[in-house]
């Protein structure tokens, strides 16, 4: 298992009964609350996805927008930090277990 994709110990720490385990090999937009992308020469960029939430741009243009900037800065970026939203997974997940093991009965 690789370290890039396990769930950081901040993140981990605040549900560890269900974030321990868990592996990441994609976050959807709706998750993440920011991005903070660290370049080979230092400067770091924070992206603040709640504002562009909040701006009505759909997830599919958010989405192609940081794709588009990743790419365009591939050769120079040294790491993305991605910051969860981890009170909206704990809820989303505490929400879909009830429904699954009301249907269970």
């Amino acid at each position: 298992m690789s370290k890039r994709n396990k769930i950081p110990p901040e993140i981990s720490d605040h549900w560890p009964e269900i974030f321990n385990d868990i592996e990441i090999k994609s976050v959807p937009i709706e998750y993440l609350r920011s991005l903070h992308i660290h370049f080979l020469d230092g400067k770091v960029w924070e992206i603040n996805l709640e504002k562009n939430k909040r701006s009505n741009q759909s997830p599919n243009d958010i989405e192609n927008s940081l794709e588009d900037l990743i790419e365009e800065y591939e050769d120079v970026i040294d790491t993305i930090d991605f910051r969860l939203d981890t009170e909206k997974v704990k809820n989303d997940i505490t929400k879909r277990t009830k429904v699954f093991m009301k249907k269970r009965k």
